[in-house]
């Protein structure tokens, strides 16, 4: 979609945040309309939850939000962010695969092997480098798109398949690994010897069964929220390649329409959120490995060495990110800096707290 056309309607959006001003000022309550095309199992709709209660609390019921779960108000990234654009959506969260196709830089985030743990990229997604790609989401969107925080929507992407064991860069020769239509995560796919296949999400369950695909790129709570081993996907293999990065925009005149202490609370409710789905998807995971395992699924925890060729494997992509993203070269040196950055600060406390 062509950013002119998803912006054409920049006016009605100044329009209604107007009106939303002038009802706030007046006295009366302004509403939030938040969006998340998942369920109420989801990671996303517990960073929602504690989102709605801090914000209506903290604004001492100024601000009322209100939560769409599913597809009540759009179907797909290009239709939520077209939302968000036009004001009939205040607050959307995608995945980078979602929001690819309108920010094409947005894929750093599925770049492999970049933050180690946690740790990391909590660090690094709490700071600067979040503060970076909002600059330049507002900048694509005509500034009708703000990117208000980055949490997680479900752990670590790690590849999985129906076939064998994958301990190596070299088994995956041949997979047929099922990835989004973004480009970037096809290229992963091709430079570990797999083979790239964008299967719609619904459609996933039943490409595993008739072996359409044999393989995919998720975390073990999606992999097991759609029952997938029942489809024949046995083998996970713990690479975490990819944290899963939670995108959440708003619409900035919607935010910027409010007073700075009304803006402090919708960012602190942000905030919250970011730390709920930090943490949801651990708890989750825990029950989440245990049944998968349970149900005679095999796990794969790669050496140091193994993991070091994955990455290895994996760098050509790095290049092409580069070279073939719009803003590329700018998002990927802001995120290599602000790993860099964290893990210095991470393994400096380490130091000291291990003595």
């Amino acid at each position: 979609m062509k950013l002119g056309k998803l912006f054409k309607t920049a006016a009605l959006a100044a329009g209604m945040a107007a009106m939303g001003f002038t009802a706030y000022a007046d006295g009366h309550k302004m509403t939030i309309r938040a969006t998340a095309n998942s369920n109420e199992n989801d990671e996303d709709y517990d960073g929602l939850v504690v989102f709605k209660d801090y914000v209506e609390k903290a604004s001492n019921g100024a601000i009322e939000v209100e939560l769409f779960i599913g597809t009540q108000l759009c179907a797909n990234g290009a239709e939520c962010l077209q939302g968000i654009a036009d004001g009939s959506i205040d607050v959307y969260i995608s995945t980078s695969g979602g929001a690819a196709g309108i920010f094409p830089f947005v894929q750093v985030l599925d770049l492999p092997y970049l933050m180690r743990d946690d740790r990391v990229a909590e660090a690094v997604l709490s700071g600067d480098f979040t503060r970076k790609m909002r600059e330049m989401a507002l900048a694509a969107s005509g500034d009708q798109i703000r990117l208000m925080t980055i949490g997680n929507t479900g752990g670590w992407r790690n590849f999985a398949n129906t076939q064998r064991p994958i301990q190596k860069p070299s088994d995956m020769e041949g997979l047929k690994i099922r990835t989004v239509v973004a480009d970037l995560p096809q290229e992963l796919v091709k430079a570990l010897g797999a083979a790239p296949t964008p299967i719609p999400w619904p459609e996933l369950f039943t490409s595993f069964q008739t072996g359409v695909v044999e393989g995919s790129k998720n975390g073990i709570t999606d992999i097991m929220g759609m029952k997938f081993p029942d489809a024949g996907l046995q083998y996970v293999t713990l690479d975490g390649h990819a944290y899963m990065g939670a995108l959440w925009f708003m619409n900035n005149d919607k935010f910027m329409s409010m007073d700075e202490g009304m803006r402090r609370v919708v960012v602190d409710g942000f905030a919250a959120l970011q730390q709920a789905t930090f943490a949801s998807p651990k708890r989750k995971s825990i029950q989440a490995y245990a049944d998968f395992v349970e149900g005679g699924g095999n796990l794969y925890v790669p050496t140091p060495e193994e993991k070091a060729a994955f990455k290895e494997a994996a760098a050509p992509v790095f290049d092409w990110f580069k070279a073939n993203v719009d803003g590329g070269p700018e998002i990927f040196d802001a995120l290599t800096a602000a790993v860099a950055e964290a893990e210095a600060e991470i393994d400096a406390d380490l130091a000291k707290d291990l003595n």
